[in-house]
């Protein structure tokens, strides 16, 4: 069998990983953690230099107690 040579396309990759699709797709998945979460829990998202970021964190000092007692976040990644 023959080997064939790949050669990544840096600027490709990284123009697909700051798009507006892999935006949807990463929003997507952290409205779903946030919704299983609960309600006291925020998106906050950005266009890094290599890829779109989604984050999700405790809106309010309850949740973030309820968070670290309980690991929430994590728990809810899993669902």
């Amino acid at each position: 069998m023959a080997k064939t040579k790949f050669i990544l396309n840096r600027s490709g990759v990284r123009e697909l990983l700051q798009s507006d699709g892999a935006m949807r797709v990463c929003r997507a998945y952290a409205q779903q953690v946030a919704e299983r979460a609960g309600e006291d829990y925020t998106l906050s998202e950005y266009v890094g230099r290599n890829r779109v970021n989604v984050s999700v964190s405790p809106g309010s000092a309850e949740a973030e107690q309820d968070n670290f007692d309980n690991n929430t976040l994590l728990k809810s990644l899993g669902g």
